[in-house]
């Protein structure tokens, strides 16, 4: 079964997008970190609400988890696009071809992991917003 041709510069057309995808990533782990440190505070200030902001520690624990795994992900989707441009450079066209097949797999699983970890957070905001329509 004859491999489709890759060239050197195919493996380089995800470099953008994956440096674009870690940058996001990094935004939206900094956002839950904020959170976090803020939940911390709030904790501190009034330690009766104890129930709430267990509830929210449990989810923020789980997204905290979704948010590493993609960057994993990310991160192992670019390391295998450099190895592919370096197989495809020392001509290893089969080892290259499958190299860059587990580069797209790995950054498809990024994908699937964010798109689970935005419905997480928007399950979460809409708790939050539920919370605040029970206190008017």
């Amino acid at each position: 079964m004859p491999y489709m041709q890759i060239s050197i510069n195919t493996p380089a057309l995800l470099f953008p997008a994956i440096t674009l995808l870690m940058l996001a990533y990094t935004n939206r782990f900094l956002a839950l970190a904020n959170l976090i440190r803020n939940l911390h505070t709030r904790y501190k200030q009034s330690p009766l609400d104890k129930t709430s902001i267990i509830n929210q520690i449990h989810s923020l624990r789980k997204r905290i988890r979704y948010i590493k795994n993609m960057q994993a992900f990310g991160v192992i989707s670019f390391f295998l696009c450099v190895l592919c441009m370096m197989s495809i450079y020392l001509e290893y066209e089969t080892f290259s071809f499958v190299i860059f097949g587990l580069s797209l797999t790995s950054l498809m699983l990024s994908l699937a992991l964010s798109i689970t970890e935005i419905f997480m957070s928007t399950k979460a905001l809409e708790i939050e917003l539920s919370d605040m329509e029970l206190m008017d």
